[in-house]
């Protein structure tokens, strides 16, 4: 128990101390990022980050933090207008720590009071992922909304049940896919395809990889029936970021396969997947993994490459291996030219529009549909996935 403890204490303090607990919090990361870049490249002048703070416009509670996304999360409904006021957590170190970052919010002694609390409109979650879906259930029959870290939910069982609460509550079931919603680089592409720089989308390419470091990883990490599984859990990114540059509103799964190549003592654990999908609005190719290298500055080389039928965009979401540092970095490639695109001043959209729906029962921030259908194709891929060390 006390070495349970231990590894849950040192994944939250490397969640929110190493560079990936930098990408978790944007205002962090981006201040890093641009302090390093002026190192690198004396010649440009220093750039502030954009970062928009409204003022509070809803209050919004946490119930569950076993993953440091949290931070992130909180940071963006803050900065969209939300006010915390409370939280609640199982865990008394994972309690003490969020409490720390964040005095001002109360600690309730039960979820129920949180629930019962009739001011909170909001409720946001990283609890261990198969708890996920089952408090959002509660949350959304006590009245509220309720904005979950990936992955949301971990079985198409649990999916089906969602589905039918949020129906009949019309309730707001937001999953944070930070990949794109917190990232500027991949926000901007969305700009840039939209007005219409690559011509018609083809295809996407979604690159997942990602540090390991077991000592850091509490043990329902290792456990598929707790997380879900790799492509349910990290790749749920990938189906959305494919389904939104598509435009695609239908898909299915081509392919896909999973394993566990190279941790056999971690035996429910995978480290590798990937999957093949087409939709009616293009196709995608998504490779997830837990291979990133110590010598890598970052925790993975995440990239987009968004295809289309008059030219390419790549993202190289949090390094540059070959030249600039920091993340966000945006490339064009067109009839035209060879661009690079500096994204240091978009905005990051998701927190204020989800309070604005919150406020306006909108769906500005992300279509339940599209919510919905991003997990219903990393799940059914997941489900159906060939075994790569069957293979080998």
């Amino acid at each position: 128990m006390k070495e349970s403890d231990d590894n849950r204490r040192q994944f939250i303090r490397s969640s929110v101390s190493t560079a990936a607990g930098l990408m978790l919090l944007p205002g962090l990361a981006d201040t890093a990022s641009a302090s390093t870049l002026v190192r690198h490249t004396q010649a440009r002048p220093v750039k502030e980050t954009f970062t928009r703070v409204l003022p509070p416009r809803i209050k919004f509670s946490v119930i569950g933090m076993n993953h440091g996304h949290i931070y992130g999360q909180v940071e963006a409904v803050t900065r969209g207008g939300g006010e915390l006021v409370s939280f609640y957590a199982k865990e008394e170190d994972l309690a003490a720590a969020f409490a720390k970052r964040y005095p001002q919010a109360k600690q309730a002694k039960s979820e129920a009071e949180i629930l019962d609390d009739k001011s909170i409109q909001l409720i946001l979650s990283s609890g261990i992922p198969d708890e996920r879906a089952p408090l959002g259930i509660r949350v959304m029959k006590s009245g509220k909304d309720y904005m979950v870290d990936k992955p949301g939910i971990t079985t198409l069982e649990q999916l089906a049940q969602v589905r039918k609460v949020q129906k009949e509550t019309k309730r707001i079931y937001s999953i944070m896919y930070s990949e794109r919603l917190e990232n500027r680089a991949t926000i901007k592409a969305g700009e840039l395809i939209k007005e219409g720089v690559i011509g018609k989308v083809v295809q996407t390419i979604g690159l997942g990889p990602h540090r390991m470091t077991p000592k850091s990883r509490p043990e329902w990490f290792f456990d598929k029936k707790r997380f879900g599984g790799i492509i349910c859990d990290i790749a749920s990114h990938q189906f959305d970021q494919f389904l939104f540059f598509t435009g695609s509103t239908k898909a299915e799964i081509v392919a896909s396969q999973v394993g566990n190549v190279n941790h056999p003592q971690y035996p429910q654990f995978e480290d590798f997947g990937d999957t093949m999908l087409r939709g009616n609005g293009g196709a995608g190719y998504i490779r997830v993994d837990w291979f990133t290298p110590d010598g890598l500055k970052s925790w993975g080389d995440g990239r987009l490459t968004v295809l289309g039928t008059e030219g390419f965009i790549e993202i190289r979401k949090n390094v540059d291996i070959g030249g600039r540092e920091g993340g966000n970095h945006l490339f064009v490639v067109n009839n035209k030219e060879t661009q690079y695109v500096d994204c240091s001043q978009v905005e990051l959209p998701y927190g204020r529009q989800l309070v604005d729906d919150v406020l306006n029962r909108t769906e500005t921030a992300m279509s339940q549909e599209h919510c919905f259908l991003a997990t219903e194709l990393a799940l059914k891929a997941q489900k159906n996935a060939q075994n790569v060390a069957a293979l080998s």
